[in-house]
């Protein structure tokens, strides 16, 4: 579920990102007050934009179609498509494909057909009322709190809004096997929940570790037609394990990512298909009070939900986007998956990004109490 916040009256700061300030992180005492209530630990570490960086972003419809003729999934140095030249040949199909079915009507009917009658779209902007009533100061003022409740998706999760999408796409180019990768078990069952819509084999890459944690996930895989196979580790590993596998079997084969990661174009379509989220979010919030969010809250791990609320309000200045990610024991400990906030800029899977590394570039291991 994703946290939509309304009535709050106070400033708000500007809230997009490209480069990192320096974050925070210390030690508070617990507190309640009229707009939160801070746990045993607190930190802080807002993303802004370089001015230099700012200047070649997009501002206009048609600076965003030139800047992307030259610039094809790049956002500013991040992003991208480091991968192997056999790889780009698929790719480049791929681009091409899921750009034609943008504009295509009948796929984006079929589509929406899909989102409502299997899907269950939309989904509900739920008013939290007691969790509002708790968060109100002496004089009775607070945010009012509301929950986007993707958790009522078929499956359970916002996972199926890309994997169908996804799925549709890979059956009109002809393919007929999808191999994907799953941390919390989430996204495999929805991508197998896809195939088993559109009759297409789904074999799932899943960590060890995972699976012992998520023993029901796999069984509903499973039950779904999917094939689970086991991979050492943890989500990254698994995810490692897919790609191999599509890539030995390209002309057939078709990797669902359900992750904003990856080479271009795989990050660009997740954000598309999950920005019915926000698209809905907008729309709703119109319905129920008149306006817009004034602050918007997700989890940020693979970051498809966050990135699925937040696109639709990324040009509104006077809405927060806020992404709240895994802290662990903190942030000095190395026990956390806190990526954004002290990770370092790589390449890793094919993208540009920020990557928790060692002195030598090796990618680290996270921890968090979720799995995945």
């Amino acid at each position: 579920m994703d946290i939509v916040c309304n009535n709050i009256s106070f400033q708000l700061p500007h809230k997009l990102s490209i480069t990192r300030t320096p974050f925070t992180f210390t030690t508070t005492k617990s507190r309640t007050g009229p707009y939160c209530s801070l746990q045993k630990y607190s930190t802080s570490s807002p993303i802004m934009r370089k001015p230099l960086i700012n200047s070649l972003l997009p501002k206009t419809d048609h600076d965003h179609r030139e800047y992307w003729k030259l610039n094809p999934g790049k956002f500013g140095r991040f992003g991208g498509k480091f991968v192997p030249e056999t790889l780009i040949t698929c790719l480049s199909l791929l681009e091409a494909e899921f750009n034609f079915v943008l504009q295509d009507t009948k796929f984006q009917e079929e589509l929406s057909t899909a989102l409502r009658d299997y899907v269950g779209r939309e989904t509900p902007l739920y008013f939290a009322e007691r969790l509002t009533d708790h968060y109100r100061n002496e004089k009775g003022e607070g945010p009012e709190i509301y929950l986007k409740r993707e958790d009522l998706n078929h499956v359970g999760a916002h996972k199926i809004n890309n994997a169908i999408g996804q799925a549709m796409i890979a059956k009109r180019m002809g393919r007929k096997s999808i191999v994907a990768a799953t941390g919390a078990g989430q996204h495999g069952v929805a991508t197998a929940a896809a195939c088993a819509k559109l009759a297409l084999d789904c074999t799932v890459f899943m960590g060890t570790a995972d699976m012992e944690k998520q023993s029901s996930k796999v069984l509903l895989m499973k039950l779904l037609g999917a094939q689970v196979k086991a991979v050492d580790g943890c989500f990254k590993e698994a995810s490692s394990e897919a790609i191999r596998n599509w890539v030995g079997n390209l002309e057939k084969s078709y990797y669902l990512t359900g992750t904003v990661v990856g080479p271009h174009p795989c990050p660009i379509m997740v954000r598309e298909f999950q920005s019915i989220i926000g698209k809905e979010t907008r729309k709703q919030a119109m319905e129920k009070w008149g306006g817009k969010p004034d602050v918007l809250l997700a989890c940020v791990g693979s970051g498809s939900n966050a990135l699925g609320l937040f696109h639709e309000f990324i040009n509104d200045e006077d809405v927060r986007l806020i992404g709240v990610e895994a802290a662990g024991f903190g942030l000095d400990s190395g026990k956390h998956a806190a990526t954004l906030a002290k990770g370092e800029v790589g390449v890793y899977h094919g993208a540009m990004s920020y990557l928790l590394q060692d002195e030598e570039g090796q990618i680290l291991g996270t921890h968090s109490v979720g799995v995945g």
